[in-house]
């Protein structure tokens, strides 16, 4: 099995047109989640994008759950971008669902000089607590959601340790549903 990371586009409206599928789009996320097809993700604070991470054999398997989700046939979500983790770090523990916007994170993004090294840094920030699971794309690429608010902080956490190149790492919130 694979994991992919999901970055989901969303309707102009998507706040007031989610409303009447909120319950089904959790419940069925909740359900993946218990059959271990889905890691974790959420929303941007702003509602235009969501991030979620799959766990799955085939790049139509995640393309299948996306479109088949209550906010796909509602047209909330009006796209994604697919990409496939190289190298993944699995998540300690699969946290609680939160709806209410106040587990926020960020996710960090950025080139490493050496995955290998820069692998053994990220595993630990996720014993610190600081990173909830990420790991490696195409091209040394890190994608890593970051238990933190801080994009300052967040950022510190990688730069410090000098394993990503200087002026790669970027970030952008996350409302950590699960």
């Amino acid at each position: 099995m694979l994991v992919y990371h999901a970055r989901i586009a969303a309707a102009e409206d998507s706040l007031e047109r989610r409303l009447p599928h909120r319950q089904a789009h959790l419940e069925r996320l909740l359900e993946l989640r218990a059959r271990g097809l889905v890691i974790g993700g959420g929303p941007a604070p702003d509602g235009r994008t969501a991030d979620l991470f799959y766990r799955v054999a085939l790049p139509p398997d995640v393309v299948r759950l996306i479109e088949d989700d209550p906010y796909f046939t509602a047209k909330v979500w009006t796209g994604s971008t697919l990409r496939t983790f190289s190298r993944f770090i699995e998540p300690w523990e699969l946290p609680p669902v939160v709806t209410d916007g106040s587990r926020q994170a960020t996710l960090v993004e950025g080139i490493a000089l050496d995955a290998d090294m820069a692998t053994f840094a990220l595993i630990e920030l996720r014993g610190a607590g600081r990173l909830a699971f990420g790991g490696f794309l195409e091209g040394e690429k890190t994608l890593g959601l970051m238990n933190t608010a801080d994009a300052a902080a967040a950022l510190g956490w990688l730069a410090g340790t000098g394993f990503w190149r200087d002026g790669s790492l970027t970030t952008r919130p996350l409302l950590r549903v699960m």
